[in-house]
């Protein structure tokens, strides 16, 4: 026995660091507005949304439905149309094997999840965009996904919600992409000629083909807090006119107070929220909202 051993007191045990437990990975989470260290499971049971600051982080799709929507009724809208290589195009790498990269990474087959369902017991049709999904671009599945919800509201006669969380149009599919602006509108217009509401909640990001087409189109546009909202990034707006840009450019505070968007809500708040403004666009009394 060393002079060092005699002198450590004997309840100190020795052990291998080969045998430590590992703290398992993806257990805390940081907040990037706060820096708080959160459970990731308080977290989750939070819908997303930081207990400390609000800052509302990003939120899957299929689970952000999960939330919003009423449980019971629930049933998936157009999940059989699926993405083909029409153009075989190919940057560094080739579409299908992106398409199939974000697939595992999602487990969704698009940038896409079309619900039907309630909220509140008011019945909807909700449109939600997988950010994780190739930045939730939009090509053709998404035009047909939305196409097919909205017709789906269109003969339930009930009104169609949309969030969205996207970069904008797949440059992939080239024109084929850039055609799904006019198809979704189109939509929406049969729908507005049918007198049903349609509603779209701006989340962090909204860019590019998505908000110069349908985001903005809605009877209410609502936005979470500090979303940020646009066509260009503003690192390429200020390399191209030169200019510093005002704080808080493009995020959903500074687009309120210019006018392009309603209001902003909490995530925790947007089932009330949006139940109650759908009674009062259909006239419906107030307490016709469970």
């Amino acid at each position: 026995m060393s002079w060092l051993e005699k002198l450590l007191p004997p309840k100190i045990q020795h052990t291998n660091p080969a045998d430590r437990r590992s703290v398992p990975e993806g257990l805390w989470i940081k907040c990037p507005s706060c820096e708080t260290v959160l459970y990731k499971s308080d977290l989750e049971q939070n819908q997303n949304v930081c207990p400390t600051c609000s800052h509302h982080h990003r939120i899957s799709a299929r689970d952000r439905l999960n939330v919003f929507l009423d449980g019971e009724g629930r049933y998936e809208i157009g999940q059989e149309v699926l993405p083909i290589d029409a153009l075989k195009f190919k940057d560094s790498r080739k579409y299908p094997e992106r398409l199939k990269e974000a697939i595992d990474k999602t487990g969704e087959t698009d940038a896409l999840v079309v619900m039907g369902g309630a909220v509140c017991a008011v019945s909807v049709v909700a449109a939600c965009f997988e950010f994780e999904f190739m930045g939730g671009s939009m090509g053709s599945v998404v035009g047909e996904r939305f196409t097919r919800g909205v017709q789906a509201a269109i003969e339930q006669k009930v009104p169609f919600i949309c969030f969205t969380a996207t970069g904008g149009a797949r440059m992939q599919e080239g024109l084929f992409s850039l055609m799904q602006m006019a198809k979704t509108n189109a939509s929406l217009t049969r729908l507005a000629k049918k007198k049903l509401p349609f509603i779209t909640v701006l989340t962090d990001p909204t860019m590019g083909g998505v908000s110069a087409g349908f985001a903005f189109l809605g009877d209410v546009v609502i936005a979470e807090p500090k979303a940020l909202i646009g066509f260009a990034g503003p690192r390429v707006i200020e390399s191209t006119v030169r200019v510093t840009l005002p704080e808080g450019f493009q995020r959903a505070e500074f687009l309120q107070t210019k006018g392009a968007i309603d209001f902003i809500c909490d995530r925790r708040e947007l089932r009330k929220t949006i139940a109650n403004t759908l009674a009062m666009l259909q006239r419906q009394p107030a307490d016709a909202v469970a």
